[in-house]
């Protein structure tokens, strides 16, 4: 059996992972994949899907480190019992956010020291981790321009001011620059050049591994 592929998707809101990873999977399938499972952060369990309501409730007060652990029960309990098994048997994972989402959203947009986080994943993860991120950067401006053209209005993270999204862009583009695992891909850019930045990505890493 051939080892399983976790490929994630990261960006801020408005970035566009959700279409790309759908553009990623229907590429796949015309390929002959037929075993891919998605998953989202927070989220994908029934336990991570509690927790996601109270992280994205406008209503409710988090405070970062809170914010923080919740995030890792949530990835931990997602890891565990869905995208390790679904490695094991083979499948490709697209997972919409994964721990890079914690160094950027509760280092850089909270604050929180980046080594405590670090060793917060290397205590819970380990040395797990993506086989490819595809990191969708946009200006946040742009981004919650497009969350706001959906008209559903905007959670307890998109209500947050643009130096909260600039932070986190910064540590985004950071982590991205010291690590060749990550992919920065320009999310402002046309639709087609998008996913065809995506699909070349991908190509390259599968034809890497073989």
């Amino acid at each position: 059996m051939k080892p399983g592929c976790f490929i994630v998707f990261e960006g801020l809101e408005g970035s566009g992972k959700s279409t790309c990873i759908s553009f990623l999977e229907n590429m796949l399938r015309s390929r002959g994949v037929e075993d891919i499972v998605r998953t989202r952060e927070p989220g994908g369990t029934t336990l991570a899907e509690k927790l996601r309501s109270i992280l994205l409730d406008p209503s409710e007060q988090v405070v970062p480190e809170a914010e923080l652990l919740m995030m890792y029960a949530s990835r931990v309990q997602l890891v565990q019992t869905v995208i390790r098994p679904s490695l094991e048997r083979g499948a490709y994972v697209l997972g919409d956010r994964h721990d890079l989402s914690s160094m950027a959203y509760q280092g850089g947009g909270r604050g929180m020291d980046l080594e405590v986080i670090r060793s917060i994943r290397r205590a819970v993860l380990g040395d797990f981790r993506p086989d490819l991120t595809l990191l969708l950067d946009i200006d946040p401006e742009a981004g919650l321009g497009r969350v706001d053209s959906r008209g559903r209005g905007r959670d307890r993270f998109e209500l947050e001011k643009l130096d909260f999204y600039r932070r986190i862009r910064e540590v985004y583009l950071a982590e991205a620059a010291g690590d060749s695992s990550i992919a920065v891909i320009d999310a402002s850019a046309p639709l087609e050049q998008v996913t065809g930045a995506v699909a070349d990505r991908v190509e390259e890493y599968l034809c890497s591994r073989g």
